[in-house]
Formats: structure tokens, C-alpha cells, sequence
């Protein structure tokens, strides 16, 4: 009788030590590290995150690039830091701008697949996505591995099951290849989710303007 009840006692830790192993881990807060490709060059992205906002960070030349956003998506602003050239600029987007950007966005739908892989140590499994209108298909590959708030998942994604690790991103009618190399609970630098007092807040035209070579 001893024997049996060690036995099933060992079961029962066994099963709990598994279970404890396989437990989603939740992030609340955070940092998120990206790989992707612009202009045939691949750049890594750091995305810092916690449920009210959301901040990407990356460099294209002599610019330090951030993208900030909030929970609801009704604030969006560019920061351009290009310190060679003593430019600090914030480009405040209005209401309808930002409503621009989403309709921009694909509409998906999404068909899981009992396929899977590992992805930058993320048990993932392919769920394939359809936009419709412009008839094409992406194979997406989400973890359920991790949770993390829905500020940093893209919009597009919001209903996909998971949190995708490798996708396909877009932006102002572009596409590229996104892969999540590290999620962590390091939080943001002091100040990361604001606008420091030393920017100039601009308009979106003025970015533009600005991309362009211009004033």
C-alpha cells in the first residue's frame, strides 16, 4: 500500500512539474526584439510595450527612429532623432490620419494547421491568412508559448489565437517579413512612451516633406 501511494504521489508531482513547464508565460510589460527587412537590408527593431502604449524603435542611417501608439490606437506620432543634424522632429498624426492608416490595414481571415516548428526557442504553429480583396494568402506563425498585451500585437492579427512570432507586417500599402527573436520582461527606459520637451512637433505632411529632402 505504501508503495502505491509513493507511487501515485510521484505521479501527481510528476504531472505538476509538467504542467508547471508548459504553463503560458504572461507579460504585462516589456521588451520585444525584431528582425525584418527594409530596402534589401535587415534591421533589427526593439518594441518596448506594457497595456497603455506601445513604442518601436529602429534606425535607418544617421536617424533614430520611434513609433509610438496607444492602447485604442487614437494616438499615433513618428519621432525622427537625426543628432548629426541637431533634428529632433515628432510628427503628431490627427484623428483622421490615423483612421487613414487602419483603413490602410489588410481584412483577414484565418485558417489554423496542424503544422508546427520552433522559432526563436517559441513553439509555433502555422495558421495560414487570407485577404480577400487583394487575393492573397500568408503563412503565419503564432505561440501560444507567451501572452502579451494586445498593444503589441498588430491590429490585423488581433484574432488570430496567438501571438505571431513570424509574419508578414504592412504599412502604407508595403509587406515585409517580421520575426520576434526575443521577448523579455526588461521595461522601457525612463521617458520611452513620451515625447521629450527638446522634439518639434509637426504635422504628418511635414514628414513627409521632410523625407523628401525638403524643409
Amino acid at each position: 500500500m505504501k508503495i502505491k501511494l509513493f507511487s501515485a504521489a510521484f505521479a501527481v508531482a510528476l504531472t505538476s512539474t509538467i504542467l508547471s513547464a508548459n504553463a503560458q508565460k504572461k507579460f504585462t510589460e516589456g521588451t520585444i526584439t525584431v528582425q525584418t527587412d527594409m530596402r534589401g537590408q535587415t534591421v533589427t527593431l526593439t518594441q518596448y510595450f506594457r497595456p497603455d502604449s506601445n513604442a518601436q524603435t529602429f534606425e535607418a542611417g544617421p536617424a533614430k527612429i520611434k513609433v509610438l501608439t496607444d492602447a485604442n490606437f487614437k494616438s499615433f506620432a513618428i519621432l525622427v532623432d537625426v543628432s548629426a543634424f541637431n533634428v529632433k522632429k515628432a510628427a503628431i498624426y490627427t484623428p483622421d490620419e490615423i483612421d487613414q492608416v487602419v483603413a490602410g490595414f489588410p481584412t483577414l481571415t484565418f485558417a489554423p494547421t496542424a503544422e508546427t516548428k520552433q522559432i526563436s526557442g517559441f513553439n509555433c504553429k502555422k495558421v495560414v491568412a487570407t485577404d480577400a480583396k487583394a487575393q492573397k494568402s500568408y503563412d503565419i506563425w503564432i505561440t501560444n508559448d507567451v501572452s502579451i498585451p494586445a498593444t503589441s500585437i498588430p491590429r490585423y492579427y488581433a484574432t488570430i489565437g496567438g501571438v505571431p512570432i513570424q509574419y508578414t507586417a504592412f504599412q502604407q500599402g508595403q509587406a515585409a517579413v517580421v520575426t520576434i527573436t526575443s521577448i523579455t520582461d526588461a521595461k522601457a527606459p525612463a521617458g520611452t512612451f513620451g515625447i521629450a520637451a527638446d522634439f518639434d512637433k509637426i504635422t504628418k505632411d511635414d514628414l513627409e516633406a521632410l523625407s523628401r529632402g525638403g524643409q
